[in-house]
């Protein structure tokens, strides 16, 4: 026997499922000889790449773990006291092993079906109660991308929602005192549509200015101060100005919260709620508003409903709201959130409770007058009247880099500013590091000894009367029944059972691309070299960050084609903006500030005409023919007539249809011939990568969903990221940050609040292409083709498949078109809630084209997984032919009364006209491992006319209770 010395395990051959065997059995059940042909008759020759990709060899999981611990051990761990909405937090161990860690909780998707994610839309209730409660507001989203860009969407709200006195009002008043970062955010979201941002001081604030409409304020302050706007907000709303609060949960345990002192708006992050700094993401940010608001707020919300049988359920309400359905209408492109991180920050608050989150807060609150105290006997002088957990030391310039050098030495960071030095106090603080403060000061002063002063067990806050909270909050029983760790970890497991995940069975989703999240790629996440880094430390602090970034960015601009790439948008929705951005600026380099046309497909994703009018430009929608092409012809003909302002066209390839369009490099260069330029959403780049590129189809820009092609998870709704590639003439212009140079020669303004985004999970992505490889990455994109022409050779007998290329094959992703049982009652939505009894999440449902299903398999689905699927469509298609035929009723039937519950089953009656057995268990393997939905089909429409967003009343809990007993 010859044994191999030099082999090894193959990262790929785990992430790629289908054997050698059961490639070729279903090659032979496609009809194609091989895998290279099956290719060659699904993307044209014509955009093929002429070279491999050139990447570094692959790694094993092994060798990879080993390589990127030594790179990330190149970042320093200094104690932060920089704040700025940036805080050291201890992440409670059970949450972090069984939410963070977990991948029943980070492998599910967006809850759309509610029935099979009833767990995860009880976390975020848990979240939307905490926010609105601290925040003394009506009504919470289920979390934004960032503090910054939340203050963005508090913006452009308010300022769609202008009474008729304010109607031509277009100037928006922010304090010079809100964090330097959002205020740069507001720059890149206000300018294109119209908003005059005015920054100064309150003393100068004139509130009869009819041009204002609202204002933004930050509480407490850039400088830690804490100031009782009461007054303020009620001058402003005697003059129709909407009031805007960027603020600190933790800090409304103790202060006065905006909702008593009148605010219409309240932002700000969730991320010392027990997420971890991250290098600056991804964190939960909060936005909480007014009950008339409710059709405005951006995001998701979610709320209250019932089932068919009367028990409450929740659900994601008024989704009307949202940009899908209002596309070029839309005022915000908000289509994900940070779900996973919101899921921490509630569970943290429910862990903890209010008299724990209190005495966090108060703990924070005492190191920070201690330090005051302290240093004030050394002879420094603190300015701030009223703080929080930030004080103002006033230096002069040589006392200020003395304290550095010494803060350094002893791995502090300080924030610096001129004349000042602020320290910031978080939960990981305790006394002894405000010795080690005191320390360094002393070290700074002329006093030849200096004793340390005896250290207190108690001191007294000094905050007034006035501003100190007397309200109540989080007064529902979940956030009192689960502060023993037992308790917690049994509530958390029992919330993980009622939904559905990837752990369970494929979620099919087309355009969503839910794939494998390795674990060897995860792990690193939960380092501390990874987690506990402030994003604005100095940059020598974060050499293995930067280090990665390199890479990562080189990695990705080679596999899309570009020169260059910015990992800063944290959101799908963010990189489509960013990237019409840097197209905007492009243009007005040139001096052509008149391009702002943009044309988008018809079935293109609800985001891209929403982030075109959010970047100032107007949509010019083209048709799509009867085979799901764009329509060349019309096109062109829109092209032409819009050719003197041609800004953008907007594409997604292959289509949202699932075809390789061959006419798209005729498409591209008519563009560029009109002078505009190419934007390509990189929602399907799961079905380019390794094969063909963008800039090798003929686009300038495009994003990736790094959480959908690059394996980041979705997290059950977030978090994700966008960043973008761009050809080297829009390199310049890549977005920069106020505090770390990022981006271009010629930047725009920020996009995120962090330099980087949510730089804490990029290492997913780095772990994915270093493992996978030039070979790995391509031979994932012609499996995850391979499996979806297989699942549709499998299915086209039962469901007609909408859309295909010349030679009949699919894409990544294929429609199937089930608008044909509306004949015999038969909806889309029937069949999505009928897969859950079969233990299956459904397939994109009426996207991009109403009454269909979108289905993509991806490369990760073995064949045994993909038949398992095709299974349960034949049979539900049965079950529809069955109806058609008359052999059951059409309006009480399998579908119709699909999912089943166990306690319908279970039930003493059962009135349906089908057995129990076959409801609950349609095919041999279902019972093998059921998944029993929580509740049956949720009346949305109930949900929405009796609105409800928060914790449901423990007496509702009783009165179900005794209706089943």
């Amino acid at each position: 026997m010859k044994i191999n010395l030099a082999s090894s395990e193959k990262f790929k051959n785990r992430h790629i499922a289908p054997s050698e065997y059961d490639i070729q059995y279903m090659l032979d059940t496609i009809g194609v000889s091989s895998l290279d042909t099956l290719i060659d008759e699904t993307i044209p020759q014509s955009i093929r790449l002429k070279k491999p990709l050139q990447l570094p060899k692959a790694l094993s999981e092994t060798a990879f773990l080993k390589s990127f611990k030594q790179t990330a051990s190149k970042n320093q761990l200094f104690k932060s006291y920089i704040g700025l909405g940036y805080y050291d937090t201890l992440v409670p161990g059970v949450i972090q092993r069984n939410i963070l860690e977990n991948p029943g909780w980070y492998t599910a998707y967006t809850p759309y079906q509610a029935e099979i994610a009833q767990g995860r839309l009880e976390a975020l209730i848990n979240f939307q109660t905490m926010v609105s409660e601290l925040t003394g507001m009506e009504l919470a989203n289920a979390s934004l991308l960032d503090e910054g860009t939340a203050a963005g969407e508090a913006m452009t709200m308010l300022h769609a929602s202008k009474p008729r006195s304010k109607k031509q009002a277009n100037r928006f008043f922010v304090d010079e005192k809100v964090f330097e970062q959002t205020k740069e955010i507001l720059k890149t979201r206000a300018l294109p549509v119209g908003i005059d941002l005015v920054f100064g001081s309150l003393n100068e604030l004139d509130l009869t200015d009819p041009e204002i409409f609202g204002l933004l304020l930050q509480y407490p302050n850039a400088d830690g101060e804490v100031i009782d706007y009461s007054k303020l907000v009620e001058t402003a709303n005697e003059n129709h100005i909407f009031t805007a609060f960027s603020t600190d949960l933790l800090s409304l345990t103790l202060l006065k919260p905006p909702g008593e002192m009148g605010a219409d708006v309240v932002i700000g992050s969730s991320q010392r709620f027990g997420v971890p700094m991250g290098f600056g993401g991804p964190h939960a940010a909060f936005f909480a508003t007014k009950e008339p608001f409710k059709r405005q707020i951006p995001g998701r919300i979610i709320g209250v409903s019932v089932d068919k049988h009367g028990k409450n359920a929740y659900r994601m309400a008024l989704q009307t709201r949202e940009q899908h359905i209002k596309r070029e209408r839309a005022t915000s492109n908000i289509c994900t959130a940070q779900v996973l991180l919101a899921v921490m920050a509630g569970m943290y608050a429910v862990y903890h409770g209010p008299k724990g989150l209190k005495a966090i807060a108060s703990r924070t609150h005492g190191l920070a007058v201690m330090t005051a105290n302290w240093l004030s006997q050394l002879g420094y002088e603190q300015v701030n009247e009223v703080f929080f957990d930030t004080i103002r030391i006033r230096v002069d310039e040589v006392q200020k880099e003395k304290i550095r050098a010494f803060a350094l030495s002893k791995k502090l960071n300080f924030r610096y500013e001129k004349d000042h030095i602020l320290l910031s106090f978080d939960q990981a603080k305790n006394r002894a590091d405000v010795v080690e403060i005191y320390e360094v000061f002393a070290k700074s002063t002329n006093l030849l000894q200096v004793a340390t002063p005896e250290i207190p067990s108690e001191i007294d806050g000094i905050l007034p009367a006035g501003l100190e909270r007397s309200s109540g909050y989080l007064e529902h029983e979940v956030f009192h029944r689960f502060h023993s760790e037992h308790e917690m970890l049994r509530y958390l497991k029992r919330l993980e059972n009622k939904d559905l995940s990837l752990v369970h069975s494929m979620i099919s989703l087309g355009s969503c691309t839910m794939k494998l999240n390795a674990t060897a790629e995860m792990i690193p996440v939960t380092w501390p070299e990874i987690g506990q880094l402030h994003p604005f430390a100095p940059q020598d602090q974060a050499a293995g960050y930067y280090e990665m970034f390199q890479e990562l960015r080189n990695w990705l601009s080679e596999i899309t084609g570009f020169a260059d790439t910015s990992l800063q948008p944290n959101s799908g929705a963010q990189g489509e903006y960013a990237g019409l951005m840097v197209i905007r600026a492009y243009h007005q380099s040139r001096g052509e500030d008149f391009r702002n046309i943009v044309l988008i497909p018809s079935s293109a994703h609800g985001t891209n005409p929403a982030s075109a009018v959010m970047a100032g430009m107007k949509v010019v929608i083209v048709p799509c023919d009867d085979k799901g092409n764009i329509d060349v012809d019309a096109f062109k003909a829109k092209a032409t007539e819009h050719k003197d302002k041609l800004s953008a066209l907007m594409v997604t390839y292959p289509s949202t249809h699932g075809v390789f369009e061959e006419a798209i490099q005729e498409i591209c260069e008519l563009v560029h011939e009109y002078g505009g330029q190419v934007y390509m959403d990189g929602a399907n780049m799961n079905a380019q990568v390794g094969l063909t590129s963008p800039g090798m189809i003929g686009a300038d820009v495009c994003h990736l969903n790094l959480h959908k092609t690059f394996c980041i998870p979705h997290g059950g709704g977030g978090p994700g990221m966008g960043p973008i590639c761009v050809a080297k003439h829009l390199a310049p212009f890549l977005p920069g940050n106020p505090f770390i140079r990022t981006g271009g020669t010629a930047a725009i303004s920020p996009i995120s609040a962090a330099p980087f985004g949510s730089a804490s999970i990029l290492p997913i992505s780095y772990a994915y292409i270093a493992m996978m490889g030039e070979t790995g990455l391509s031979n994932a994109t012609k499996m995850a083709i391979l499996n979806t022409n297989y699942i549709k050779k499998r299915l086209e007998g039962n469901y007609p498949i909408l859309y295909t290329g010349s030679k009949g094959r699919a894409a990544h992703e294929m429609i199937l078109d089930c608008r044909g049982f509306k004949d015999c009652g038969v909806e889309v939505e029937d069949i999505a809630k009928r897969l859950m009894d079969y233990g299956f999440h459904a397939p994109t449902v009426s996207f991009p084209v109403a009454g269909t299903l979108m289905v993509e398999p991806t490369e990760s689905e073995s064949k045994a997984e993909l038949d398992r699927f095709c299974d349960a469509m034949i049979a539900i298609r049965q079950e529809i032919r069955e109806i058609e035929e008359g052999q059951v009723d059409s309006t009480s039937n399998l579908l119709k009364n699909a999912p089943h519950t166990a306690a319908a089953l279970l039930g003493d009656s059962w009135d349906y006209p089908y057995s129990r057995e076959r409801a609950a268990y349609p095919l041999p393997f279902v019972k093998e491992n059921k998944f029993w939905p929580s509740v049956g089909r949720i009346d949305a429409a109930y949900g929405d006319r009796n609105l409800m967003c928060s914790c449901i009343p423990t007496e509702v809990y009783e009165e179900e209770k005794e209706a089943v007993e």
